[in-house]
């Protein structure tokens, strides 16, 4: 177990860096020193592999942005800033992205390694936020006019349409644009320019 966590969060930082094509298999195995068949002896294919690192990304991610309780369940105290956090994080991360991008694609077949991963990730993620809008929607900060189970999978929808438009093009500010999002559907009056328009 030491070793498999040695590993994925080496891998953490080589596909960070290097990208997700960079990072073969050959170069992930050479940051941990071990063959190519004794990297893969701790996972059942390259697949699984790249499934366990994005699982130990949202590990990393939740612990770094509060997105976990002392008891370990999931929870978002702050739906704006926990999700933009994260998204911020994103753009540093680009061959994370990359690699989160790719593999969510090749998950959609159900015989992936990834395809569970993502359909029980994404559950929980809008489980999750739909229960942090529902309680901002209660204060008054979000609007109640939508449904905040359909809200939380329209910012899910957002956030992973941003990551493609990002890898496209760089100057896409996922989080400004994912900020917009929650402006939009803040019910309260806001403070205006100071124009008699």
């Amino acid at each position: 177990m030491a070793k498999r966590e040695e590993i994925l969060e080496r891998a953490l930082d080589v596909i960070a860096r290097e990208g997700y094509r960079g990072a073969s298999v050959k170069e992930l195995a050479d940051a941990v020193g071990l063959s190519q068949a004794g990297l893969l002896h701790y996972f059942d294919s390259k697949e699984e592999l790249f499934t366990a690192i994005l699982r130990k990304r949202d590990e990393v991610d939740s612990a770094g942005f509060g997105l976990y309780e002392a008891d370990g369940t999931v929870t978002i105290s702050d739906p704006r800033e926990g999700f933009l956090g994260v998204i911020r994080h994103n753009a540093d991360v680009p061959g994370l992205v990359q690699l989160y991008a790719r593999l969510s694609v090749d998950a959609v077949d159900p015989d992936h390694a990834a395809h569970e991963f993502f359909v029980s990730r994404g559950q929980v993620l809008r489980d999750v936020f739909s229960n942090a809008i529902a309680a901002r929607q209660a204060s008054g900060e979000v609007t109640d006019r939508i449904d905040p189970t359909t809200l939380a999978r329209i910012f899910q929808a957002v956030a992973d349409g941003l990551q493609v438009q990002w890898m496209l093009e760089p100057d896409v500010d996922m989080a400004g644009t994912v900020d917009a999002l929650f402006e939009a559907l803040d019910p309260r009056p806001h403070e205006t320019s100071g124009r008699d328009d």
